[in-house]
């Protein structure tokens, strides 16, 4: 099997295959892996960068897209248009080719990314920029389950939703927001921030995708409603549609209008 991972969900921009066997039960089994992987930081442009990329990687890996089974893609939550770049790509590559696509969270994406001995046993809280002040927040056990639902809480609000989850014990932060925390958490003993740059990396997005035959649609996965000034013509969606948690299903935002989306 090979799946396609894609990435643009934050301020980076990156690109994985996946290729394994699959056994009776649907999971990876044998020695799967990471074959290529390309990646580069970028708030900006990856519109025009991320095919390609996708482009190189295959033919570093002597594949095409004809030889895909499955995509695997990023669905947030992060910067609106960002998300949005990865999501058509895959949607384009997976309609010409009849192709399903994973949707993988942003949280789930870096959290597994944390390597396991760096977790050392640790919860993990990870945090993704929203631009701005309140951060997107997922809390994780050791095993890494989600604890709670995502949240995005006033700064001021942050020690007291975390404390309700996990009130004590050592904490491993993750995530373009993480060092952000390590002030507003300055009372809490036995915490650290995860190394690397915190954001979702392709090669785990597509490895996820390989493990889950069915994750989340291909469609945006908000936390909060959009800022947006909507054309007279169009309706404002519900409030349904608008914000969605992990059991709701991610909602889509309207068409047009301008403004600040996450």
């Amino acid at each position: 099997m090979k799946v396609l991972g894609l990435d643009t969900a934050t301020s980076g921009c990156s690109a994985a295959l996946w290729e394994g066997t699959v056994g009776l039960a649907g999971a990876p089994s044998g020695a799967p892996r990471v074959t290529v992987r390309r990646s580069a930081p970028m708030a900006r442009g990856q519109a025009e960068v991320l095919v390609p990329l996708a482009q190189e990687v295959l033919a570093e890996a002597g594949a095409a897209f004809d030889d895909l089974d499955r995509i695997a893609v990023t669905v947030g939550p992060g910067a609106f248009t960002g998300l949005r770049i990865a999501l058509a790509a895959a949607r384009g590559i997976a309609v010409a080719r009849d192709l399903p696509v994973v949707g993988i969270t942003s949280f789930d994406a870096i959290a597994h990314g944390v390597p396991e001995a760096e977790r050392a046993g640790r919860p993990l809280l990870v945090a993704v920029d929203s631009r701005r002040a309140e951060p997107f927040l997922q809390l994780y056990d050791a095993a890494l389950a989600p604890v709670g639902k995502p949240a995005m809480p006033d700064p001021a609000a942050i020690p007291g939703w975390l404390d309700a989850l996990c009130p004590s014990g050592p904490l491993l932060l993750a995530g373009d927001a993480a060092a952000a925390l390590v002030p507003l958490l300055a009372g809490r003993s036995g915490l650290a921030v995860a190394a690397g740059d915190g954001l979702p990396d392709a090669a785990v997005v597509a490895a996820l995708g390989a493990a889950r035959p069915t994750g989340l649609p291909a469609e945006p996965f908000y936390l909060r409603p959009p800022d947006v000034t909507l054309p007279k013509a169009a309706t404002v969606p519900k409030a349904a549609d608008a914000e969605a948690g992990p059991g709701d299903g991610p909602g889509d935002g309207p068409k047009g209008g301008s403004g600040n989306w996450s």
